[in-house]
């Protein structure tokens, strides 16, 4: 499996919306539950966050490489958890 970093703020809807969907998602889903997620909230983590490349959140990368950035839909973040899984 390939480790995912999540970066989020604590005050985006769309963060907690794909929080919310991530949960969801293993509970259908048990094969994802062993995927290693690193959340960073970039407000907290900033020297973190900096050493990436997006604008918006939430913001995933596998394995080091970017995979998605901004809203976040369910069948996005099924398609990152598949990504981290191969």
């Amino acid at each position: 499996m390939k480790p995912v970093i999540m970066f989020v703020t604590e005050w985006c809807p769309y963060c907690k919306k794909a929080l919310a969907w991530m949960e969801t998602i293993k509970i259908q889903n048990p094969e994802y539950t062993g995927i290693d997620i690193k959340i960073i909230d970039e407000e907290l983590k900033p020297d973190i966050a900096k050493q990436y490349n997006y604008y918006y959140v939430p913001t995933y990368y596998v394995d080091g490489v970017k995979v998605h950035e901004g809203v976040a839909s369910k069948n996005i973040i099924l398609g990152i958890f598949e990504k981290a899984l191969k």
